[in-house]
């Protein structure tokens, strides 16, 4: 199992090279709206549970989960860990760390 997390120079060059993880973006709905990452797909934290079998099919993909600056992406990585999912990564620093 690959527990890792991600630094965000590794997810941007990653991304430069053509590469499309799956990217999962925690926040709430109007912080997406503000800023986010291209591809990403946006899941509230607060509604990930009701919503956590419309990713029943990645529990064996690497799945790169981020929020603002890291914290709600640790509690989502730590829940889809618990729900099976073999290889969740947290986007080290959140948005802020990728923007920065």
């Amino acid at each position: 199992m690959i527990t890792t997390d991600i630094t965000a120079e590794e997810l941007k060059d990653r991304l430069s090279k053509g590469e499309t993880p799956v990217i999962l973006d925690v926040r709430e709905d109007w912080e997406f709206q503000e800023s986010n990452i291209a591809g990403a797909q946006n899941i509230p934290l607060g509604t990930l549970p009701q919503r956590v079998e419309d990713l029943d099919d990645l529990k064996g993909k690497e799945v790169i989960v981020h929020c603002k600056s890291g914290a709600r992406s640790a509690s989502a990585k730590a829940y889809l860990q618990q729900q099976g999912f073999t290889n969740v990564r947290n986007l080290l620093g959140g948005i802020q760390g990728y923007k920065g």
